[in-house]
């Protein structure tokens, strides 16, 4: 294994962290004033679109997505450390990059099973930045951990499929950019093996029937620059059968296909973020005295900063190494490192984060430094594309297979 840095990846790397110094990190302020002069908090700042038209010039664009055809064709290796930069503002350089979920993921399940058609009206205009996207599988009704519990009804009527179903916290569903969702239901409830029993069809957003209910919040957050997380009915809404996505089935085997990669784009940034947290507390230690002593010579603040520290190299270096299985090896070569970042990788970053939190005191939690909203989002990803116990029970089983 050799995770040294390709001169593509240092070019890459060197070219967005200039564009994070000079271009997003001035924008954090700036899209947050923008935005409370919006006529709806939902619409897009002007400061994002200038992100995206400067990263596109700058060749910084559609960086994830290692077919050439489509992105910039680097692989998981060479795209982690980047992934990791724009981690540390996660709620703009994503976004700036075409590189935000959930549009990444949907990006790569049209690349993979999407039809010549689908590519053209749906995958094209992501590609370009031009729309947005949701993909709808989590329900409130169902213990949604277990993608097979889902009880949205997609049934055939002809040349159409019917859908209906309740969805929540739908990723990007209230940007009103947001085009069109991949909605993951049954088309075979009763079906004898329950992994078959799934499909998913493409819903455009303005189809007759669907209606974005509410924007769910995440710890008070209603993250309006990702695109906030809604609550979404379907009632009896009726699509052709050409917006299946892949085939009549294989709605289980297309998340997982997805879930993989979008796993660890998040812990990929996840680190930047920790790399952010140990950045502000650094400067505040340094920065602040109490007790006749500025706090960076305070014993308990030096142990906190050590730990974040090595906690960081490590968490770098395992999810290297699952980045250069999955191109070696493939994702399903590199299930148990994949399961085992998405463990590791979010519960000590909230920890991190919980630090840098603690020795900031009241500005921690204040909307004057981003620590609060990186908690929210580092904790949300203990939950997000699978519960920690649930890759805990998968990865038990996996290693207990071996004794029995």
């Amino acid at each position: 294994m050799d995770f040294a840095f390709d001169a593509r990846t240092e070019e890459l790397r060197a070219r967005l962290l200039a564009f994070m110094d000079e271009y997003v990190y001035p924008a954090e302020a700036v899209a947050e004033e923008q935005r409370a002069a919006l006529a709806s908090p939902w619409d897009t700042p002007a400061v994002v679109e200038e992100l995206k038209a400067e990263a596109r010039r700058q060749g910084l664009w559609n960086l994830f997505l290692p077919d050439a055809e489509y992105g910039a064709g680097l692989t998981n290796l060479q795209y982690a450390p980047l992934a990791e930069i724009t981690g540390r503002s996660p709620h703009l350089a994503p976004t700036a990059t075409n590189c935000a979920a959930p549009d990444t993921g949907n990006m790569e399940v049209l690349a993979q099973f999407g039809t010549e058609e689908q590519k053209k009206r749906w995958l094209q205009p992501l590609l370009a930045g031009e729309i947005r996207s949701a993909f709808a599988m989590t329900e409130p009704e169902v213990a949604s951990s277990d993608a097979t519990n889902i009880t949205t009804h997609i049934e055939r009527d002809g040349d159409e499929y019917v859908i209906t179903g309740r969805k929540w916290y739908i990723s990007g569903a209230m940007n009103p950019d947001c085009a069109i969702f991949i909605v993951m239901g049954k088309t075979d409830p009763d079906g004898a093996d329950i992994r078959r029993q799934q499909s998913m069809v493409l819903v455009p957003r303005d189809t007759p029937g669907v209606t974005v209910r509410r924007a769910m919040r995440v710890f008070g957050y209603e993250d309006h620059s990702h695109g906030g997380h809604a609550e979404v009915v379907f009632d009896r809404v009726r699509v052709p059968v050409t917006n299946l996505v892949g085939e009549e089935g294989g709605g289980f085997a297309i998340a997982q296909a997805r879930l993989g990669p979008g796993r660890i784009h998040h812990c990929m940034r996840l680190i930047g973020m920790a790399e952010r947290a140990i950045e502000l507390m650094c400067r505040r230690a340094v920065s602040r005295t109490a007790f006749g002593k500025a706090l960076a010579r305070q014993g308990v603040v030096q142990n906190w900063i050590a730990d974040a520290r090595v906690t960081v190299e490590q968490l770098r270096l395992l999810v290297l190494k699952t980045a250069w299985l999955m191109d070696t090896v493939g994702n399903k070569g590199a299930h148990t490192e994949i399961q085992a970042i998405k463990i590791a990788t979010p519960r000590a970053v909230v920890g991190i984060l919980d630090r840098a939190i603690q020795l900031h005191g009241a500005g921690g939690v204040s909307q004057d430094f981003p620590l609060a909203e990186l908690y929210a989002s580092a904790r949300t990803l203990m939950l997000a594309d699978g519960p920690d116990e649930v890759h805990q029970r998968s990865l038990a089983r996996r290693e207990l297979k071996k004794y029995l």
